[in-house]
């Protein structure tokens, strides 16, 4: 199995290589899981984020109720490493772009 931070090389790669545009807007965005208790995501989508406990609680329960959320908006260096933070607690997310 690839580490979080493999599988994020790749996906850059691969859009570098299909031509897609690296440049903002790109999004990444949360899923729902049954594993993590609900204060730590909020707390591990402060940590990759900056954002408040009000914003960081009101994205994880538009995930729970939603099954998903966007977390962060921006370039693909930036969401990338939104992204890596929060897979270190194994949180499943996405790029899209």
């Amino acid at each position: 199995m690839m580490r979080p931070e493999e599988q994020i090389d790749v996906l850059v790669d691969v859009a570098v290589e299909e031509g897609v545009a690296v440049g903002a807007p790109w999004h990444v965005i949360l899923f729902n899981d049954e594993i993590h208790a609900f204060d730590e995501v909020v707390l591990q989508v402060m940590k990759a984020t900056g954002c408040t406990m009000r914003r960081a609680a009101e994205v994880t329960l538009e995930a729970h109720h939603s099954g998903q959320a966007g977390v962060h908006s921006g370039d693909i260096g930036d969401c990338v490493r939104v992204q890596a933070v929060l897979s270190e607690i194994g949180l499943q997310t996405e790029l899209r772009g």
